[in-house]
């Protein structure tokens, strides 16, 4: 996709926004089936995969390596190859703006006697693969290119060596990228972690056939995956993206009257720090008919416009709610007293660097707040007087969050881009819409 042609877009104060929803499938869960369903042997059905320019750009890239995921009728099968059994792609692989997917097929090609040449739009060329690199070199891949950034080839290697490493940083994509290679070694690679990540590709390898362990102790978890293990075709059904039902359920909170409930959202405790956060804050959120689906926690969520009061949040809870932080930052102004984010380092090497960008953002629109080293802090005087324009930075999640505090505040705020959005939430505007939000284009000048 072609980022040459900026779509603005404008939100506008609306009435209540109610209404009962289903998001669409959660974006990690669907890149991770793709890969697992090209490593297992035999056919892999995927129902309710996550149709945005991310993933989609994963099933281009399976299908290079020789394992071709398609979509028949509702349902996306891949016919996998086998642990080992990937293909040379006939060329280079564009992972257009997919860190996820990027990194995470680095240790899928990593056990494979082939060289790919990966290759991004020119917001994944600016972001930074080396903390996933370093420990697949350790392993045996060699790494060809411009220094730890895309364009790179990786040439993998059958006689990839375990190790046991120690993430310098809670990452869920380096611990992933490492588990996904060791499924390739001769031996068992341990991921040991300070801080808990996501655990879904732990979770998707054991629903595979892969034997994976996990161990508590002293403060660490060690996560240790068996080399050489067959993996079968699965069937797997993706839950709602709860960091796209994130955008939903902070609407219904900060504009007045509102009730949504958004059916079948992932809440794997790994990924709920927002709604945890939120319901801190006095929000009024609930998690109904919880049940289980594939291996993974599902509840429907139900939000109402709710009085909200600032909090600090703890570093702690940066890896369960990474992706929200711009999102509960908006929702932050539409408090009372401040809410200090600490921890969000991690925030600086997304899409953009969303922690300045974040506090450019509210600042345009009224909202005091600050950066100070990993620590952001919003001034929330329960009102947003809005009336800015946002720099978006070719980051999805920023032009939602902006959207969604246009939804409430007292002028209309505009994002300089929304084009991007598909990369993640393609239905964001629809959705939205039909519970009562109001979006307006903006007149060329």
């Amino acid at each position: 996709m072609s980022h040459a042609d900026p779509t603005p877009l404008t939100s506008v104060s609306s009435g209540p926004l109610r209404g009962l929803l289903r998001v669409p499938g959660d974006k990690s869960i669907s890149h991770r089936a793709l890969m697992l369903g090209a490593l297992a042997t035999g056919k892999t059905r995927i129902r309710g995969l996550l149709e945005a320019e991310d993933v989609i750009n994963t099933a281009r890239a399976v299908t290079a390596l020789g394992a071709p995921a398609s979509k028949s009728g509702d349902v996306w099968e891949v016919l996998g190859r086998g642990t080992g059994g990937l293909a040379q792609p006939k060329g280079p692989i564009d992972f257009g703006n997919s860190g996820t997917g990027t990194r995470l097929m680095m240790g899928v090609i990593a056990p494979h006697d082939i060289s790919v040449s990966m290759v991004g739009d020119a917001s994944l060329s600016k972001r930074p693969m080396g903390r996933v690199l370093n420990p697949l070199r350790s392993m045996g891949v060699d790494v060809d290119g411009n220094g730890d950034r895309l364009p790179l080839t990786i040439r993998g290697t059958s006689r990839l060596v375990p190790i046991a490493y120690e993430l310098p940083v809670p990452s869920a994509q380096i611990k992933s990228a490492i588990l996904l290679a060791g499924l390739g070694t001769a031996g068992e690679t341990t991921v040991i972690e300070r801080e808990a990540t996501r655990d879904h590709t732990e979770r998707m390898l054991r629903h595979f056939g892969a034997s994976v362990s996990t161990v508590s102790d002293a403060g660490t978890t060690r996560i240790t995956v068996k080399g050489g293990a067959e993996l079968a075709g699965q069937d797997v059904t993706v839950p709602g993206d709860p960091s796209s039902a994130a955008f939903l359920i902070a609407a219904a909170l900060i504009v007045p009257g509102s009730d949504v409930t958004i059916e079948g959202v992932l809440v794997n405790p790994t990924r709920t720090g927002l709604y945890t956060t939120l319901v801190e804050m006095g929000g009024d959120v609930t998690f109904l008919n919880p049940r289980e689906e594939g291996g993974e926690p599902v509840a429907d969520i139900r939000a109402r416009f709710s009085r909200l009061k600032g909090v600090s949040v703890p570093a702690e809870r940066a890896p369960s709610m990474i992706d929200e932080y711009p999102m509960l930052a908006v929702t932050a102004a539409f408090a009372q007293g401040p809410t200090r984010m600490d921890g969000l380092g991690e925030l600086k090497v997304k899409e953009s660097d969303r922690l300045a960008a974040t506090a450019a953002g509210l600042a345009a629109n009224g909202v005091r707040a600050e950066v100070s080293g990993d620590t952001l802090t919003v001034h929330g005087a329960g009102r947003a007087p809005g009336g800015g324009r946002v720099a978006t930075h070719l980051d999805h999640r920023m032009a939602m969050s902006f959207l969604v505090m246009g939804l409430a505040s007292e002028a209309p705020v505009t994002v300089d881009d929304t084009a991007m959005i598909a990369t993640s939430f393609p239905e964001f505007r629809s959705l939205m819409a039909q519970i009562g939000a109001r979006f307006a284009p903006v007149e060329a000048p």
